[in-house]
């Protein structure tokens, strides 16, 4: 749970702001679960799917590719579309997997409009570090659902998201909503 705490009482120059905690956040940012060695060994998208559905937070399952729940999601729903086979660009994606991977986004677009009814989406891949992707060397992408409204001043004041639903439950949404076509 996030505290606030009045600055009034921190060592230096007293100044009119409060103070978000988000210890949780530390986990991202010192980049737990993020391939560090040469053979990416300890890539956790090629370890996801190794483990339980439920356990993995995995929503579908494709014969190339899957979709799991994203663990530092932007907004309640945001998924990656993920392949089984560890490449890190998208020209290194046989015919086959590009069109798996477009069928799940168009099929996550479905489920999530049927499990939270969203406004709208964003949707894409960060390719390499200098672009933002935060685990470069498996490719993803991103489908994150958007709401009127759901933006508000954490993100851009103090670089934290409100979520409202915690991960088990939002996929078991997914999960339920995915076979409905």
């Amino acid at each position: 749970m996030a505290e606030v705490d009045s600055a009034d009482g921190f060592a230096g120059t007293p100044d009119a702001f409060q103070r978000l905690w988000t210890p949780h956040r530390m986990v991202y940012i010192d980049g737990q679960d993020k391939p560090i060695d040469a053979a990416m060994t300890s890539c956790p998208f090629c370890h996801v799917p190794e483990r339980a559905d439920a356990d993995g937070l995995i929503v579908h399952r494709g014969e190339l590719a899957y979709v799991v729940l994203n663990l530092y999601p932007y907004n309640p729903g945001h998924l990656l579309v993920c392949p089984y086979r560890h490449v890190a660009w998208y020209t290194e994606l046989t015919e086959d997997e590009r069109n798996e991977i477009s069928t799940l986004t168009a099929d996550a677009f479905r489920a999530l409009t049927r499990a939270s009814d969203p406004d709208g989406f964003n949707t894409g891949m960060n390719q390499g570090a200098v672009a933002g992707a935060g685990i470069a060397a498996h490719l993803h992408q991103h489908v994150v659902p958007r709401w009127k409204g759901d933006a508000n001043f954490f993100p851009i004041l103090a670089q934290t998201k409100a979520l409202p639903q915690v991960l088990g439950d939002t996929r078991e949404l997914l999960v339920r909503a995915w076979g409905g076509r």
